[in-house]
């Protein structure tokens, strides 16, 4: 059976959306096209 107590204890709200918003952009994050980026750069110095 669920102990609600404790589960309440456990509970953290959720971020406003503007806050998650600012968390998010905040965060430098690397995606795909930046990889793919690097690696062509580093591709083309061994080309030449």
């Amino acid at each position: 059976m669920i102990d609600f107590e404790e589960e309440l204890k456990k509970f953290h709200p959720s971020l406003e959306v503007e806050d998650a918003e600012e968390a998010i952009y905040n965060e430098d994050l690397t995606d795909m096209a930046d990889i793919l980026i690097k690696m062509v750069a580093k591709a083309k110095p061994e080309e030449e």
